[in-house]
């Protein structure tokens, strides 16, 4: 039978992304006094994830898909308030809940992709 060897950095990972999810969308009701240690949190743990979960083979897959993720949560919120709020409150809420969801994943995910950028650069800086 194989040993099985456990990827902290992916539980990390899906931890962060489930977390960002409920931080997120129950945002509304945390009190604000907890919010920066809530995103103190996900930030760790994208530091987490960058220094563990992230292969060398995976980089340059990562960081697109973090240039693609960060940018298009920019837009997506202005757009997603717009469409929206055309539903009313319900929309409303929806564009709130969301908002905070995207914001939360941001404040995880740029922290990873910050460290394996910094990876990156330094193992194209270093003679070969």
């Amino acid at each position: 039978m194989a040993s099985k060897t456990v990827n902290y950095g992916e539980y990390a990972f899906l931890g962060g992304v489930v977390l960002a999810f409920v931080i997120g969308v129950m945002s509304s009701l945390i009190p604000a006094a907890i919010m920066p240690l809530l995103i103190a949190i996900m930030f760790i743990l994208g530091v987490i994830v960058g220094v563990a979960n992230i292969q060398e083979k995976e980089v340059n897959s990562f960081l697109i898909a973090t240039i693609a993720l960060l940018l298009a949560t920019t837009s997506w919120n202005t757009l997603l308030a717009a469409t929206l709020g055309l539903f009313g409150t319900l929309g409303n809420t929806l564009a709130i809940l969301i908002a905070g969801f995207t914001g939360t994943l941001v404040a995880f995910i740029s922290p990873a992709a910050f460290i394996v950028a910094l990876k990156a650069v330094y193992n194209l800086a270093k003679p070969d």
